[in-house]
């Protein structure tokens, strides 16, 4: 269980980093924000990180959560996991993405849980929760990444008010952080 200062302080530093690239509106990070979705590196990083966060949420699972069966379910997703890098390749990094998304919304949503006297927890959860839509939407529609990413490059000014609006909303969670 993180506390609600650090659950809120790592995505405001994770908003005002992908801000901070974006502001940059440099070549290689436009080449990089594009090439993401098929890239292999990502997806080893990013689906591969998400397995093994997976595989290992399933080999603590308690006796009430089919624990006896873990052994099973361990396997049967290590095979499903290590199988997708071979014959579903195709966007992979944008379902791994969405995965961690969705994995790592349980212990920043728990570390907000029941803290009603802290109002201000709601402009992290209130993150999440669009986050937690972003990314069951784009692990059903990959391509729209893709699309978005097409989107946000076509004009340069485009990639800076984006970023502009990360990067704030990521200090502004960053200081909010120090208020709990």
């Amino acid at each position: 269980m993180i506390s609600l200062t650090l659950a809120t302080l790592l995505p405001g530093l994770l908003l005002l980093a992908i801000g901070g690239l974006l502001l940059l509106n440099n070549t290689a990070v436009i080449a990089a924000f594009k090439a993401m979705p098929r890239s292999p590196v990502a997806t080893a990083l990013f689906f591969g990180g998400a397995s093994l966060w997976f595989l290992s949420r399933v080999w603590t699972l308690s006796e009430a959560d089919f624990g006896e069966y873990r052994v099973v379910l361990f396997i049967g997703f290590g095979i499903v996991a290590g199988l997708s890098f071979v014959y579903v390749p195709d966007f992979l990094a944008v379902r791994g993405l969405a995965a961690l998304v969705l994995l790592a919304a349980t212990p920043l949503l728990g570390a907000a849980y029941m803290e009603y006297h802290h109002p201000q927890r709601l402009l992290m959860v209130s993150l999440v929760y669009l986050a937690i839509a972003a990314a069951i939407w784009l692990g059903a529609s990959p391509f729209r990444l893709r699309d978005f990413f097409g989107w946000l490059f076509a004009t340069p000014g485009r990639p800076r008010t984006v970023g502009g609006m990360l990067a704030g909303y990521g200090l502004l969670l960053s200081v909010v952080a120090f208020t709990y």
